[in-house]
């Protein structure tokens, strides 16, 4: 996509003529503590959140599915209009490090949500539901403007295309880690109920991180300032020019689309499946195996990915996962557990790894912080809209219950696993379709 530029800024070279220096220390230690602290905060998001609304307010799995789709809608219009706010402003660290700030602030808060005793319990349940689901969009927008839109069009900015498997690889095992430290560190806290405390440390981890990349971050070299107005540049993204013009980003998308539904399908659901269906008393230690070994297969696959290609590696990648969730179905012990969960986490990943390190080779050079928009609703919206929805059809359908303390709750079963296993076939139509569009030219990217 050939555009004349406003203002005059470099021109991106061609791929055989950019230079090819490693990525720096400082560099990866911006990678490593913005991503992993970021990650921490999504993960109590993602998952926790899930988990204090079943323990608290309700076990109905239609209102987590509401959660999920609410903050994911939030979470896109934040990085389309943080991501081509940075695009105009050509900067990336303010946005970073002032929205992680804000995101520990609103992390923090969700302890405080509960029903109140004192009036008529159904309503009571019903205030908490929205006051939930309307300080997890607030926190959401501030989340999603600094790490899915600044954050990761400093990375694009930051990589070429020589090194971008291995730093997608290591970005891919974040959410994982994050778990892990999670799990690890502060899950006592949400056994005992001192919920309180459990999002008070993650709100404060992360907006220290916000006030420390005001020192580490350093702005990219290679930003370029899109040729139009604000708002042209914010729903530049969906017009249908520029998808014929850029053909091979959009059907990346497509694909990663349909991972991520694939992935919500059973994700926000999973703690919940393990605990309650599987009554495994050691769940941490299952989930913390299976971060862990999912984490290796991702950091190595990384280097994988970057020799045989990331378009290529798509579909094995997808494969394995695939392996992983139709043994999920049928597994019951800890150790088959861990085996099969390792396999559907590490093919995760290294999906994920693929199709991001791809969508960056094929982003327009001028519309980085855009892109990351279109990222969002990829692999956020779409996905969180639609995936939890059929899980929780999944598990309805199913009717599994059990009784505590004379409530009967509504228990996630392993038909989640096969419905995702279902819908990550579907990647098969992009990914073939991608074999027969052709490359960009390399002059108009960000590599």
């Amino acid at each position: 996509m050939a555009t004349e530029p406003a203002t005059p800024v470099r021109v991106a070279s061609p791929l055989s003529e950019r230079p090819r220096a490693p990525f720096s220390a400082r560099s990866w230690l911006v990678v490593i503590v913005v991503g992993l602290v970021g990650q921490l905060a999504w993960t109590v998001e993602n998952m926790y959140l899930n988990v204090f609304v079943y323990d608290t307010i309700s076990t109905d799995p239609t209102v987590i599915a509401i959660l999920v789709a609410s903050s994911a809608i939030a979470a896109t219009l934040a990085t389309m209009l943080i991501g081509a706010a940075s695009d105009r402003v050509r900067r990336r660290k303010p946005f970073i490090a002032v929205g992680y700030i804000l995101w520990g602030a609103t992390t923090a808060m969700f302890g405080f949500v509960q029903p109140e005793g004192g009036v008529d319990a159904a309503q009571a349940v019903g205030f908490a539901v929205v006051a939930i689901v309307a300080l997890d969009c607030i926190m959401s927008f501030f989340g999603s403007g600094a790490n899915d839109a600044a954050f990761n069009a400093w990375v694009t900015e930051s990589t070429v295309p020589a090194n971008r498997g291995r730093v997608d690889g290591v970005l891919a095992i974040m959410p994982l880690m994050g778990m892990l430290i999670v799990f690890g560190a502060l899950d006592g806290l949400t056994q005992d109920g001192q919920w309180k405390l459990f999002f008070s440390i993650v709100g404060g981890a992360t907006a220290v991180v916000g006030v420390i990349a005001f020192f580490l971050v350093r702005e990219p070299a290679e930003t370029r300032t899109p040729p139009d107005g604000y708002f042209g540049a914010v729903i530049n993204g969906l017009k249908l020019r520029t998808v014929r013009e850029n053909p091979r980003l959009y059907i990346l998308l497509a694909a990663w689309a349909v991972i991520g539904t694939s992935t919500q399908v059973f994700i926000p659901y999973l703690i919940i499946y393990i605990q309650k269906y599987l009554r495994i008393d050691g769940y941490a230690i299952v989930l913390a195996s299976v971060l862990i070994l999912a984490a290796v297969i991702s950091v190595l696959g990384g280097r994988l990915i970057d020799r045989i290609g990331k378009t290529a590696a798509i579909l094995p990648a997808v494969a394995f996962m695939i392996v992983g969730l139709v043994g999920m179905f049928f597994v019951r012990g800890m150790l088959p557990v861990i085996v099969f969960g390792t396999i559907m986490m590490g093919g995760f990943m290294l999906s994920t790894a693929s199709l991001s390190a791809s969508v960056r080779d094929v982003t327009p050079a001028d519309r980085v912080g855009m892109v990351q928009g279109l990222r969002m609703i990829a692999m956020v919206l779409i996905p969180m809209v639609a995936g939890p929805f059929i899980g929780s059809a999944v598990i309805i359908g199913a009717d599994e219950t059990y009784v505590d303390l004379g409530v009967v709750k509504q228990v996630p079963t392993p038909w989640i696993f096969i419905a995702a296993a279902i819908v990550a076939v579907f990647v098969v139509v992009p990914v073939l379709a991608l074999r027969k569009t052709p490359a960009p030219d390399p002059e108009d990217l960000a590599v």
